[in-house]
């Protein structure tokens, strides 16, 4: 049995690398469309993408309508905007939301019908050139061969994916990270440490997967708690955007289980942003997935410092549990009633939560693999 492993071609990383981004896009179009949001306008990081670009005599037009979790009007527009201004090539500067917007708009570009018509498919065609440049130390989409689009149709998240999917071009610079807000590092980072672990205890982990998750985890672990308190900390943002980018390069060849699973129907039904809503499940969904994979949770629990190796891997686990819950409470994660989740309107959606959940794939790569009633049972623990 083959394992296959795949990253973006080309991984440019460090504090002001972003200078170089001219440099490595040269060659790769004439106009490109810079897929970002009103926030990126706003606070000045199109600008410096836009100035790199006139130094280097790149054409470029900007779509800053990537403003929510992405959707497919989202893409649409984009797309739209890119074959008007007759754009060859594309860049996404953003967090999640802008990278898989771009990411849909560059494979759409080549492709006939609707988005939803590519679910449950691999996208593999050739397709124009994408540069991601990630702002948040979160989603890891910048090495991903997935992108999640809502079809506002029939109100469901479609996890797209395939090798065309995957960026050519990952720049990350962590100065862009050091204005992002407590609250969005915290979740941004959870959701970077949810695809660590998801990573590692997947069906699907593999030898080299194994070594970027447990990397990320003791990253991220060790940061994220220092750039929650201290934004300004150079060395901390610097050491979580290369976990975040670690994580996705684990996840994007293990893939992601019941967390992600569960998390991309709450996002789709309530609108509450990704990162937020996998933190919101992780501790519950932990508690249910250690129960048959003991000894892969007590490696984390000795990564994450809480459990040695002298230590059981029984009881290993259950302190990863409970490190995970008091990891998410000293980072201030809200819960279902703070975010303003009405009980009862959540309570009635479970069924269709639990089967979307489902239908994305994403619980059956848990090693105690889920049914509808125990994700149901999940859900409900949220209040």
């Amino acid at each position: 049995m083959a394992d296959v492993f795949m990253i973006p071609a080309k991984l440019v990383t460090g504090a002001g690398c972003i200078s170089q981004l001219g440099r490595h896009i040269a060659g790769r179009g004439s106009k490109a469309l810079i897929v970002t949001d009103a926030f990126m306008v706003k606070l000045g990081n199109a600008a410096r993408v836009e100035a790199i670009l006139r130094d280097a005599g790149i054409a470029y037009v900007i779509y800053d309508g990537a403003n929510s979790e992405p959707t497919d009007a989202m893409v649409m527009a984009g797309l739209e905007l890119y074959r008007e201004q007759g754009c060859d090539f594309l860049i996404a500067l953003g967090g999640g939301s802008p990278m898989d917007t771009a990411k849909a708009i560059a494979f759409m570009s080549v492709c006939p019908g609707h988005i939803r018509d590519y679910m449950h498919r691999s996208i593999d065609m050739p397709v124009p050139y994408l540069a991601a440049i990630p702002t948040t130390a979160g989603t890891g989409s910048e090495a991903t061969r997935n992108t999640i689009i809502t079809d506002t149709q029939n109100n469901v998240k479609l996890l797209l994916g395939g090798p065309s999917i995957i960026p050519a071009l990952a720049l990350v610079d962590p100065s862009f990270t050091m204005t992002v807000p407590p609250k969005v590092t915290a979740a941004t980072g959870i959701d970077a440490l949810t695809h660590a672990i998801e990573a590692y205890t997947s069906r699907k982990a593999q030898p080299l997967s194994d070594i970027f998750a447990l990397s990320a985890i003791a990253r991220i672990h060790k940061y994220l708690p220092v750039c929650y308190a201290d934004g300004r900390n150079a060395e901390a943002r610097l050491q979580m955007s290369l976990g975040a980018l670690e994580a996705g390069i684990a996840f994007n060849n293990a893939s992601v289980t019941i967390v992600h699973g569960m998390s991309r129907p709450i996002g789709a039904l309530f609108h509450i942003a990704h990162g937020v809503s996998n933190a919101l499940l992780l501790p519950a969904c932990m508690e249910f997935a250690v129960e048959e994979n003991t000894g892969r949770f007590a490696g984390i629990a000795r990564i994450m410092g809480v459990a040695d190796v002298g230590t059981d891997d029984g009881t290993a686990a259950r302190n990863f549990v409970a490190e995970v819950k008091r990891f998410c409470q000293a980072l201030g994660i809200p819960s279902a009633g703070e975010l303003g989740i009405d009980r009862n309107q959540f309570l009635a959606r479970l069924d269709k939560m639990a089967e979307d959940a489902l239908e994305s794939g994403s619980p059956q790569n848990t090693v105690r693999i889920p049914d509808k009633e125990q994700i149901k049972e999940i859900y409900r623990r949220l209040f």
